[in-house]
């Protein structure tokens, strides 16, 4: 019996993750990454102390709006910049941080459920 949930075409699910970069829906990525359900793009963030509202600032534009960010900050969780949680918040996204692998796999499972949620993630050696 096939337990994999039904994903329709051209949305985003994340297969993999390592070798500084992840597997998203059939594509290859390397470095850090944004994905939402409808689109992955490249993210200039190589540390969590980078990121910025602005480095986040497509997600304002996706055409389903985003409720929640997961963060990947690498192989450890780290703690969020409370100045970068308040100003996401304002947009309407509440952000959770994690380390990569947990942040890649809650985004599956909660996309799965039809949840709108995004993942900012950075690569794991």
């Amino acid at each position: 019996m096939d337990v994999t949930p039904l994903i329709p075409s051209g949305h985003q699910l994340i297969h993999g993750y390592g070798d500084s970069g992840f597997r998203i829906s059939g594509q290859r990525y390397d470095g850090a990454v944004l994905v939402t359900p409808e689109r992955t793009l490249s993210w200039p963030v190589k540390a969590i102390a980078e990121a910025t509202p602005a480095s986040l600032e497509s997600l304002r534009d996706e055409t389903t709006a985003i409720e929640l960010l997961l963060i990947g900050c690498g192989p450890r969780m780290a703690m969020i910049d409370p100045a970068l949680r308040a100003a996401v918040r304002e947009w309407g996204i509440v952000i959770d941080g994690m380390d990569t692998g947990a942040a890649c796999r809650t985004y599956n499972v909660l996309f799965s459920e039809g949840r709108r949620v995004a993942a900012a993630l950075l690569p794991v050696p």
